[in-house]
């Protein structure tokens, strides 16, 4: 496994490239990235839509629940279609949808501490967990925008660190191939 890992080395490299390329990308042009984000969601969603209404109609006999598949697979579709025909809105409604999770989680936090506070010490990190929640979901609300590239920024930052590890883990093996090499005709 290893002579092959060694033989292959460059894929590595090539990898690594790309993805310090889309890394980049992303930096350069974040509005470009994300559209290209909302359009594998939206292949995502509408694959995930047929299937689940591909699995109804072949268990449809054997289920009698079968029309919550059928749901399923329309949420699906329609999703992957309005993530391919309104991208914009699509990136929107992720947003929105993470900037009421976060308030809805934050809430729950404080709630929490203020319950068990009788019971447990340091209730003011849970309370200012959840105040912080909150206030990252009203910043996302008030400010999708900047939530999005916010987003972008982070994968940008993970692409370019993975890639630049791979090119790395690529001269690596290359150099254990070299030596693997010449333990064996030496």
């Amino acid at each position: 496994m290893l002579k092959a890992l060694t033989k292959y080395w460059w894929t590595f490299l090539v990898r690594g490239i790309v993805a310090v390329a889309f890394g980049l990308g992303a930096f350069l042009w974040p509005g470009l990235t994300l559209r290209v984000l909302v359009i594998l969601f939206g292949a995502y969603a509408l694959t995930d839509g047929i299937i689940a209404i591909t699995c109804m109609f072949s268990n449809r006999s054997e289920n009698d629940r079968w029309w919550v598949h059928l749901l399923e697979g329309a949420a699906g579709i329609g999703a992957g279609l309005i993530a391919f025909f309104w991208p914009g809105l699509t990136v929107v409604t992720l947003l929105f949808l993470i900037a009421a999770w976060a308030m809805m989680t934050g809430v729950f936090e404080v709630i929490a501490a203020i319950r068990l506070r009788n019971e447990i010490q340091g209730e003011w990190a849970f309370i200012l967990s959840g105040a912080l929640s909150i206030l990252f979901g009203a910043l996302l609300m008030t400010r999708p925008g900047a939530g999005a590239l916010a987003v972008i920024w982070i994968i940008a930052a993970y692409a370019i660190a993975f890639g630049l590890l791979l090119v790395v883990l690529s001269f690596k093996i290359k150099k254990m191939g070299t030596a693997l090499e010449e333990a064996t005709t030496g």
